[in-house]
């Protein structure tokens, strides 16, 4: 079974990005991302998917593996670790767990990775999505770095 990888774009190029993806044998991007929207260039749906194409890399976008509004806030204010508790009720949702049992179908199928803004994982709603696919999976979750 392939990795399960994770991906943040704060702060790097949409090439570099693709560079790294490229380099891990990617087959299909998840954007974990509530809103699919960027004011970096490329990172936003449309861009990203037709770039990930041009490229070999297939693409979906998973709203409800997203991060609910007072979450995104309380990382922006500086306080991640209120982040968490306000995603886990979220996976809770009906939504997020139809989504959530659709990203280990295809985590399963070929090499994964989630795609969110924070470089650093551990400030990221997307560690937390990697080891709920992961501890059903089995799968090593790998965090690139992207130069």
């Amino acid at each position: 079974m392939p990795d399960l990888s994770t991906i943040g774009y704060e702060g790097t190029t949409l090439d570099a990005v693709l560079t790294t993806l490229k380099d891990a044998k990617v087959g299909l991007l998840i954007d974990v991302r509530a809103v699919p929207q960027s004011r970096k260039p490329g990172f936003s749906k449309r861009q990203l998917a037709a770039a990930l194409d041009e490229n070999g890399i297939a693409y979906v976008h998973l709203q409800g593996l997203g991060t609910p509004k007072p979450g995104r806030d309380a990382v922006r204010a500086g306080h991640p670790e209120r982040m968490e508790p306000i995603f886990r009720h979220h996976m809770t949702s009906d939504k997020a767990q139809a989504e959530l049992a659709q990203a280990k179908i295809l985590a399963r199928e070929r090499s994964c990775c989630l795609l969110c803004f924070e470089k650093d994982h551990t400030s990221c709603h997307r560690r937390f999505v990697a080891e709920m696919i992961s501890a059903e999976t089995g799968q090593t979750v790998v965090h690139l770095n992207v130069p």
